[in-house]
């Protein structure tokens, strides 16, 4: 997901972009209006933290984009990609390591794993919202004997 301040800040296409250039595939795209609902299922697991609330403020404030990602290992990828939680701390190269400075704000959310991929895009997206499909430059981004 491409939370407020990525959306605000305009970079919607380039962080697409890194993540299609990795050799990832966008199965799924969309700009929505969190609801409060959609924000606590989202962050489910941080209810009762002490930034959960201003959490939920944040990502309801503004549009953002959420994405279906597929690709070999892509939940372990994207969250490589996206770098440190914290800009400030991201090493250069990464999405919040080359547009990000805030220990607030930090531009995007990936699940932790396959699973929670799994759910967090049933909270967006329905089956047929889905358009998965193998791309013609697949067997050059990785061997059959890679894919997970």
């Amino acid at each position: 997901m491409i939370k407020p301040d990525g959306v605000q800040r305009r970079l919607v296409g380039r962080i697409v972009g890194r993540i299609e250039e990795k050799g990832l595939r966008i199965a799924g795209m969309k700009l929505v209006r969190m609801t409060a609902a959609q924000a606590a299922d989202l962050y489910a697991q941080h209810r009762g933290k002490d930034f959960y609330d201003r959490l939920v403020r944040f990502v309801t404030s503004s549009p953002v984009v959420v994405m279906a990602v597929e690709g070999n290992r892509a939940a372990a990828v994207v969250r490589r990609m996206m770098g440190a939680r914290s800009g400030f701390e991201a090493e250069p190269g990464t999405l919040r390591g080359d547009f990000g400075d805030s220990e607030s704000w930090n531009l995007v959310h990936g699940a932790d794993d396959p699973a929670s991929g799994r759910r967090e895009i049933s909270i967006f997206f329905g089956e047929d919202e889905l358009a998965a499909c193998e791309h013609a430059d697949q067997p050059w981004i990785c061997t059959e004997f890679e894919r997970a």
